[in-house]
């Protein structure tokens, strides 16, 4: 029998909103929102920055609205989960098999780089992280990736806002050094973390360049330092490039 009960219209409106974000190519504002579903706008501003807190919505600096970080967590942790998880997991199964990493799927959230998925099945040793796990985006190698993925201004935004903190005595904390590596990882498509954020640890990571309506993505495989011996980091390298490459295209294919 189904249960009697009052329909609270601010959910409605809530679920509209997102359903409306979640369709569009780009970002929406509160304006551009307004006019499509025809609520009051000050309700509109409301909801959607009640969201953004909630980083269900996430707010670009054009006060425009695109979805946040939980949305993807919420969206995993339902089993469901988003085209972008569901279309990159079988391309960290096979960085895992090839090389015996543990590999990453991440997205940016303010001064953090966010696990969305990982495939870390267990050889002789791996590097384990959780799925929702913040890392600090001013290091190791898929902050890198992710941070390559911003326009000049806005890195040097972040770096005139925050310093960078050493975590080890490889970590670069020279600020016009970071953002000629910045440079360097846009050139070639590839962040090289060895031993800059933990001790005895090496990581490669690669930038996901798809809709720039998304928020920012990177795939990263990480591994203790014998693991990934400098002999072996052009080799994987290459494949973690080329799988980029073929996810790009895929998702822009769809």
């Amino acid at each position: 029998m189904k249960a009697h009960f009052k329909r609270v219209p601010a959910v409605d409106k809530t679920f509209a909103i997102l359903d409306l974000v979640s369709q569009s190519k780009e970002p929406l504002g509160v304006s551009e929102i307004t006019r499509a579903l025809n609520f009051n706008k000050s309700t509109v501003f409301n909801i959607t920055h009640t969201l953004a807190d909630l980083e269900i919505l996430k707010q670009a600096p054009d006060n425009k609205f695109g979805l946040g970080i939980k949305f993807y967590l919420l969206g995993r942790a339902s089993r469901i989960g988003s085209d972008i998880i569901n279309s990159v997991h079988p391309y960290l199964e096979m960085i895992n098999q090839k090389t015996r990493l543990s590999a990453f799927l991440g997205t940016r959230s303010g001064l953090h780089a966010i696990i969305l998925d990982k495939v870390d099945t267990a050889f002789d040793i791996k590097i384990s992280s959780e799925i929702g796990m913040r890392l600090p985006l001013l290091a190791g190698a898929g902050g890198k990736a992710l941070i390559s993925l911003f326009s000049d201004d806005e890195v040097d935004k972040i770096l005139f806002q925050n310093r960078l903190k050493r975590y080890t005595r490889s970590t670069c904390v020279d600020k016009d050094k970071f953002k000629k590596m910045i440079k360097k990882i846009r050139m070639e498509g590839l962040a090289v973390d060895k031993e800059e954020y933990i001790e005895g640890i090496r990581a490669l990571a690669v930038p996901l360049k798809i809709n720039s309506g998304n928020p920012q993505f990177a795939i990263w495989a990480v591994g203790l330092k014998g693991q990934i011996k400098n002999e072996v980091i052009g080799q994987y390298s290459e494949l973690l490039k080329k799988i980029a490459a073929e996810i790009e295209i895929r998702l822009t294919d769809e």
